[in-house]
């Protein structure tokens, strides 16, 4: 009978190199060189870097691309230097004041949306933000109010006459330039920033937040708005979103006024929805709405960079949503034309000299809201307990408004 023979299995390898002598050598031979302990830090330290290098990689590309699809319009601030001496004082310190245009041009990704004989503007929002940045107030001012145009500089380097003109004629005859200064003159407030969006950005941005909710109380079809909608509560996105903020002969009475008031309450929405879901505070959600603010954005230097844009929107992300108030500048019907609107005085005037001295603006929101007059401005507060402290402002004039915490449904 042959011998058994019992074979003594290997020993796992992680742990023969444990057991082996700090010389690399163990009973059964040779092993695996040891790395000195001074390498392994330098192994460490490489990789650390290496790691540390690909994120900043990835951050700088992120931060480059979004940069990089802003639009600077260097053309407008030369134009604006030479009239300096007939622009409007500076208002009080922090107090910023910011025009937002929506432009109705056809070009570009437009196209789509037809053809027009010019650029105009779709829509333009004086934007006052207090000192203390506790509160905003957005004037919509109507493409067919009645103002005073100055000498504007035209696409084709010839120059226009002060004339009176519809409002959004100012965009069409000399651009972002001819608009702030007639916007100057008509208000007497400094225009500090302007920002302009087209369609193609404001379907971006609706997107970018999945959608804003709105109620209708009937169905809507309407083909030049490109507007087919059911009656009731949904949530529009790009296209509908744009449709529903624009048209005019399938919504309400089909005047401006109204449409106005649907943009304002819109808006509010949309900034009530960025604010509830946190998106400027997650990174993964701000990223879309960035990339979609920034790749249709035309503005001036001072926000022509992300860097300008995240220091006015960090600057407001505070700001109680009913703070956040929308009004339409007083006006009336003109006195030679019922289809053209004009200031309505004294009260245009009074609503100028408290945004120019950042002073509080008392917004009554419509009756069916349930609300009581909203009192924002520097120093403002109300009566809820977790409103910002400071003395009670005097209420002064008050006008017809909303504010982002009326959303359109409500």
């Amino acid at each position: 009978m042959d011998a058994q023979v019992t074979e003594t299995p290997e020993p796992p390898r992680f742990a023969g190199w444990a057991a082996r002598p700090a010389g690399g050598r163990g009973a059964d031979g040779p092993g695996p060189p040891r790395i000195p302990p001074y390498r392994w830090r330098r192994r460490l330290a490489l990789g650390i870097a290496g790691f540390v290098l690909a994120g900043a990689g990835t951050g700088w590309a992120v931060y480059a691309k979004l940069n990089g699809n802003i639009h600077t319009d260097s053309a407008t601030e030369r134009e604006l230097r030479k009239w300096e001496s007939e622009r409007p004082p500076a208002g009080p310190p922090n107090a910023g004041n910011v025009l937002l245009i929506g432009s109705d041009s056809r070009t570009g990704g437009n196209v789509r949306y037809g053809h027009s004989r010019g650029q105009r503007s779709d829509t333009t929002m004086l934007l006052h933000l207090a000192a203390d940045r506790q509160s905003s107030t957005a004037v919509s001012i109507p493409r067919d109010l009645m103002v005073e145009l100055p000498h504007c500089k035209r696409p084709n380097g010839t120059e226009t006459g002060p004339a009176p003109a519809p409002f959004n004629e100012a965009f069409a005859a000399g651009g972002p330039a001819c608009t702030i200064r007639t916007v100057e003159k008509l208000t007497g407030i400094r225009i500090d920033h302007y920002l302009i969006i087209d369609f193609v950005g404001f379907t971006k941005m609706v997107d970018a937040v999945d959608g804003v909710e709105v109620c209708l109380p009937r169905p809507v079809h309407d083909p030049e708005a490109h507007l087919s909608l059911s009656a009731g509560r949904q949530t529009l996105h790009g296209e509908d979103a744009l449709g529903y903020v624009r048209a005019r002969k399938s919504l309400g009475n089909g005047s401006d006024t109204q449409r106005m008031e649907r943009q304002q309450r819109f808006l509010g929405a949309l900034v009530k929805k960025v604010q509830s879901n946190g998106v400027l505070l997650n990174p993964t959600r701000l990223y879309p709405v960035l990339d979609a603010a920034t790749s249709s954005l035309t503005t001036d230097s001072g926000l022509a960079s992300l860097r300008g844009l995240y220091e006015l929107v960090r600057s407001t992300r505070r700001i109680p949503t009913d703070r956040v108030q929308f009004m339409t500048v007083p006006r009336q019907e003109y006195h030679l034309d019922p289809n053209r609107d004009e200031l309505r005085q004294p009260d245009a005037g009074r609503l100028f000299a408290r945004l120019h001295g950042d002073l509080p603006v008392t917004v009554t929101p419509p009756k069916d809201a349930g609300e009581e007059p909203v009192r924002t401005g520097n120093g403002s507060s109300d009566d809820r307990p977790d409103a910002p402290s400071g003395p009670a402002p005097s209420s002064g004039p008050a006008f017809p408004g909303t504010t982002a915490e009326h959303g359109v449904c409500e």
